[in-house]
């Protein structure tokens, strides 16, 4: 199966399945599958205020994408991406609640993505000692600290930043330097009129960390080590390669890109420290991961479809008032399963298909062209039928009658060369001459015995054939030697006669 087919073909065949279950269910329930699916479309691209939702849910995909994306090429699966997210937050909600007031917009950005990422990554760096050090698994260890990071951030809010006097277990309010500016804002500010919504320039920085996670993999030895570790820790081992160390590395990164998704909520749309941000989004960047096929190209396109699933199912919520909010969240499950949990249960069909595909185009017949036979002219090049016809209906060039004809030049003179005397030839038939044991090897003949030369004399023939070695005698009581046969016979035609 090709690689483009493998890359896209597969995901669109999963998201298909996906949309025809979530459509039997909705038709099920009594509603119009195509409606439910027209209001998903308009609610997550039919105007600015759409896109700008689906752009800030994207943005935490592509962030938790991203972090699966990096533990799944060191050969890790890390399920600890709502966690993460979760202390990420806290570290950009801990920068902001220390320097807002001290600090300008522009440095307190830099410092919340520096702190939202190394706390993001310091809470990955347990799990990944466990792993590399003790042996504990990297699913298990992970699974638990997202309890821990949820129970954390409960016991910080109640009992260190909740506001005095306050039921609600929030910190206070960032100021105004601490917030990451708004998409509306700035393009209003060029003319350009957009809804309020929480999209904000935290949907760059994702951006830029694709980049940043392309020329890592690709493009560096880091990811080189990285990715032969995650392919065979063996082979990377032998190579000098150490699979602990790679392990630990890979986890860091992808906490860090895990907890930026708490740089995007706290700094860029809640501006104080909140429970629950995070809205599970760490576990749909598994789905987003297998879905863009680790790639983050793929991750961005996926990030983009899931963002639109969470838009427009609130829009279809409210259009359609028989598919409530916990029939978004089944639609949601499905995609999520048939994009993950069945990425690859359809790719045995897909080759099959495809290598079908394959022998009937190679079996088809070709058409074929009958050439002009070349008999009449060997060395005149092939030409096809049809294009013989095309040249033969072409009518052919006029001479002008003003140009005189061209004269031929005149011939040489012949030179008289003397013509090369007649060699007479000479046919003397001749038979083998069988020798004795004792006489000695007999010589091959210069020329074939049947053609000499006239110049030579009648009687060297003669004497050719006289000329034989006398017999030897054989001692007693061995077989007779063979008889002697005649030479040469003398030619009868006369001498000079070819």
């Amino acid at each position: 199966m090709p690689r483009w087919l493998d890359l896209f073909g597969l995901p669109v065949i999963n998201l298909l399945l996906a949309l025809i279950v979530s459509g039997l269910i909705v038709l099920a329930i009594g509603a119009n599958p195509f409606a439910a699916i027209r209001a998903m479309g308009v609610g997550a691209f039919g105007d600015l205020y759409g896109i700008g939702y689906t752009l800030y849910y994207a943005t935490n995909f592509i962030f938790t994408g991203l972090a699966v994306a990096i533990a799944f090429h060191a050969g890790l699966f890390n399920i600890g991406g709502e966690g993460q997210a979760y202390i990420g937050g806290l570290g950009a909600g801990l920068v902001a609640l220390a320097f807002d007031h001290s600090l300008t917009m522009w440095p307190m950005i830099a410092l919340g993505i520096a702190a939202s990422a190394l706390f993001g990554a310091g809470w990955a760096f347990v799990p990944a000692y466990l792993q590399a050090k003790r042996g504990s698994h990297i699913v298990i260890t992970t699974i638990m600290f997202n309890f821990l990071a949820a129970a954390l951030m409960v016991y910080l809010l109640v009992n260190v930043f909740r506001i005095p006097g306050s039921m609600e277990v929030v910190s206070r309010d960032f100021d105004a330097s601490a917030g990451v500016p708004y998409v509306h804002e700035l393009i209003g500010r060029i003319g350009i009129e957009m809804p309020t919504t929480p999209l904000n320039l935290a949907f760059l920085w994702a951006l830029i960390c694709c980049g940043l996670v392309w020329v890592y993999l690709w493009r560096s030895r880091g990811g080189y080590e990285l990715r032969t570790a995650g392919l065979s820790p063996k082979a990377a081992q032998y190579a000098g390669i150490s699979p602990n160390r790679v392990t630990i590395e890979a986890m860091l990164i992808s906490g860090a890109l895990a907890g930026c998704v708490g740089f995007n909520e706290i700094l860029g749309n809640h501006r104080q420290l909140v429970l629950d941000f995070v809205a599970g989004a760490g576990f749909t960047g598994i789905a987003v991961a297998l879905m863009g096929r680790n790639h983050p190209v793929g991750i961005i396109l996926a990030s983009l479809l899931f963002g639109a699933l969470f838009q427009g199912g609130s829009e279809v919520a409210f259009e359609i008032p028989t598919i409530t909010r916990d029939m978004i969240v089944v639609m949601q499950g499905l995609v999520i399963l048939f994009s993950g949990a069945l990425a690859y249960v359809n790719r045995p069909l897909l080759e099959r298909a495809w290598r079908l595909y394959q022998s009937r185009r190679q079996s088809r017949p070709t058409p074929v062209v009958a050439p002009v036979s070349p008999a009449a002219a060997p060395d005149a090049p092939v030409v096809l039928a049809q294009e013989t016809v095309t040249k033969a209906a072409l009518p052919a060039p006029e001479v002008p009658a003003a140009l005189p004809k061209p004269q031929p030049a005149p011939a040489p003179a012949p030179v008289s060369t003397p013509a090369p005397a007649a060699e007479p030839l000479e046919v003397v038939e001749a038979e083998i001459v069988t020798m004795g044991p004792d006489t000695g090897p007999a010589k091959a003949p210069d020329k074939l015995p049947w053609l000499q030369r006239s110049e030579r004399a009648p009687a060297d023939a003669a004497s050719a054939g006289e000329a034989a070695a006398p017999a030897v005698a054989e001692p007693a009581g061995t077989d007779p030697a063979p008889k002697k046969k005649r030479g040469p016979k003398k030619s009868k035609r006369k001498p000079g006669e070819a």
